[in-house]
């Protein structure tokens, strides 16, 4: 008697396995317990619990890397010295060599904790740079700490522009993000301190909603935050105007420090983490 042709049922899928559904709408809950639970898992996996963050502009470069598009432009304008656009460029081109000091000192920066990191007091606290996994300043932290010999986190996130993750993060260690404030919350959950160089709409956004968790108190933790590069800053956020208005506490001034060079920033936050947050 013949046997019976088995009937093909790889029409039947299942619903952890059915893609159209988890990349639709319905399934938007389950995206996000993924971004929080993944990323947890690996970080233990791979011992990681504490963490400085580096925050800064994606658009600013190393030094040689600015000195050649103002070179590329200035030759540009040689053969077209009316150029309008040209002359705009430059212009540009010249404040990002200028801005590129931030760079250099976010590498050296990196590098000084990364070395830090690896003593044998320090290796049982084992703490780890983290950064947002893209250029700029991203990339110069991510940098140092690879030149320092240590690994770093990379937090990157989807976007439709800037966002090019840089080669300097460790892959194991480093995730792609869709949702935003998945990603802030794993820059803030396992952070002890803080450090924000000059930057953009990004950055703000970044510094500003862990600013206000830390002066709300909806976090227990003590974040000793640095504001590096006070030109910068002092030109861009007027702090002593909200306090005039009576928009924050003069308290509030004290959340966070302005340094202006990498050993000022070095020694304050290692000696803020050593006194709150190191075990012995």
């Amino acid at each position: 008697m013949p046997s019976k042709k088995k009937e093909d049922h790889s029409w039947l899928v299942k619903s952890y396995n059915n893609y159209e559904f988890l990349n639709s709408p319905s399934a938007r809950t389950l995206r996000i317990m993924a971004e929080m639970i993944e990323p947890r898992e690996r970080l233990r996996r791979y011992n990681i619990h504490n963490t400085v963050v580096f925050f800064g502009s994606a658009r600013t470069l190393p030094r040689q890397k600015a000195l050649r598009r103002i070179k590329s432009i200035e030759n540009k304008l040689k053969k077209n010295k009316y150029s309008k656009k040209l002359k705009e460029e430059l212009a540009v081109a010249k404040n990002n060599l200028a801005s590129s000091k931030y760079y250099e000192d976010a590498v050296t920066l990196a590098a000084k904790f990364t070395k830090w990191f690896q003593e044998p007091k320090m290796k049982k606290n084992n703490y780890h740079i983290c950064t947002g996994g893209g250029p700029g300043i991203m990339e110069a932290a991510n940098r140092g700490a690879q030149k320092a010999g240590g690994t770093s986190i990379g937090l990157n996130i989807s976007l439709p522009m800037e966002q090019e993750p840089n080669p300097y993060q460790t892959q194991e260690i480093s995730f792609e993000f869709h949702y935003f404030f998945i990603r802030k919350f794993w820059f803030f959950y396992l952070s002890k301190a803080m450090i924000v160089f000059p930057g953009g709409f990004g950055t703000f956004d970044e510094f500003f909603e862990l600013l206000t968790i830390i002066q709300t108190r909806k976090t227990k933790k003590y974040m000793p935050i640095v504001l590096y590069g006070e030109e910068f800053w002092k030109e861009v956020v007027n702090f002593k105007a909200l306090e005039k208005w009576g928009m924050i506490s003069p308290s509030d001034l004290h959340l966070f420090k302005v340094c202006n060079d990498v050993d000022t920033a070095f020694n304050y936050l290692k000696e803020e983490l050593i006194r709150h947050h190191l075990v012995a």
